[in-house]
């Protein structure tokens, strides 16, 4: 995004103007550090000690109807320190047309709010490792450059519709040959809709479709055994359409989900049209399902179990590949800013994919220091 100095600039002094308000420019870090024994197929970790998805944000008013926020990121990849912008936007605090509506708009470059998990910080997902969903159709995280307008509707029940649109080219960084840029490349429609049962249990379920006009570049052949390989950056497997869907289900004695709770989610995509080659048989798939139980107000215990389907193109035909991985975690939270996790994770029924782990162990702490915001549901 050309205008994406300009912003940063803009935020920047804004900030500085800002201090005198009565709301003042808000800071913070978050560290993330983690020891796996051997990296997951699919995955983003490395093996030994890492950095993991670290943070510096910033965040505040830029006036009486906007806010801005920028957060950098540093982590480590192949032995190498990488680091660069993650979010540099402005998003309306109000708007005075149809003020009953709840109209936002958000402008520069921010994640997307598609499924459940991707709009939440790595640091604070329940296990080490993302779903092979958003590994390997996201990149693990999709943050891009554009545009979000949601509208949360006047509901006893709490119901948001958005649209985003996006550059797109953190999601396909290679045009397949002879495809010209299209601005936008990706858009999304997206809805959330959640409500409490009762003072133990509440809900939301969301609705994701994703367009792609970013066909991406075939890979060369040539790797051995032919397994396809991950890309570190952008996604793995994409297509012109997305489906996604997601629900999650909170239990919490009386409310109270600081003592204990359990949460349990669902996560599911589809992609078709995949290239010019694609058949109507030729998709992806891929289904997420977790449970996380706070039995003690320190204490969390969690398991997950997820799988991949996808059609790995190889020039004008496909290979039918897939990938199955159960992880097993025990998180210790002395405090809200501290995180020690133990986790265990399997991957098998390996077909077309990189070589998988058939075990591998990760020991993350993770600490955040200043403010940090509350992430949602």
């Amino acid at each position: 995004m050309k205008s994406l100095p300009l912003l940063l600039a803009l935020l920047l002094s804004a900030s500085a103007q800002a201090q005198s308000s009565q709301e003042r420019w808000q800071f913070g870090a978050v560290l993330d550090l983690t020891h796996s024994t051997r990296p997951l197929a699919a995955g983003q970790r490395d093996q030994g000690l890492q950095l993991g998805h670290s943070d510096l944000t910033a965040s505040g008013p830029l006036g009486p109807w906007l806010r801005g926020h920028v957060g950098a990121v540093l982590a480590t990849h192949d032995g190498k320190l990488e680091k660069g912008i993650e979010e540099a936007f402005i998003e309306t605090t109000a708007l005075p047309v149809f003020p009953h509506l709840g109209l936002q708009l958000r402008m520069g470059r921010f994640t997307s709010q598609i499924g459940y998990l991707n709009q939440q910080h790595l640091h604070a997902d329940d296990f080490s490792e993302r779903p092979l969903l958003y590994r390997s159709f996201f990149g693990g995280h999709w943050n891009d450059d554009g545009l979000r307008l949601n509208l949360t509707l006047p509901t006893r029940f709490y119901w948001m519709v958005g649209a985003e649109a996006f550059r797109g080219k953190n999601l396909v960084e290679e045009l397949a040959e002879g495809l010209r840029e299209r601005k936008p490349g990706v858009a999304t429609l997206v809805t959330k809709i959640g409500d409490d049962l009762n003072r133990n249990h509440s809900w939301q379920l969301g609705l994701s479709y994703i367009h792609n006009r970013r066909e991406a570049a075939l890979e060369e052949e040539g790797h051995e055994d032919g397994a396809h390989e991950h890309r570190h950056h952008g996604a793995a497997f994409t297509g012109r359409k997305t489906w996604m869907v997601d629900a999650t289900w909170k239990w919490a004695p009386n409310g109270n989900n600081r003592d204990q709770q359990l949460r349990v989610t669902v996560e599911a995509a589809r992609i078709t049209d995949l290239n010019r080659f694609a058949g109507s048989g030729d998709t992806h798939q891929a289904h997420a399902v977790s449970a996380v139980w706070r039995f003690n107000p320190s204490w969390e215990l969690g398991a997950r179990s997820d799988w991949l389907r996808v059609a790995v193109p190889h020039e004008e035909h496909f290979h039918q590949g897939r990938l199955r991985e159960q992880s097993l975690m025990l998180a210790w939270k002395p405090s809200h800013q501290q995180m020690l996790r133990l986790q265990v994770s399997r991957q098998s029924d390996a077909v077309e994919v990189e070589k998988p782990s058939q075990r591998s162990v990760f020991l993350q702490y993770v600490i955040a220091l200043g403010a940090h915001g509350a992430h949602s549901f």
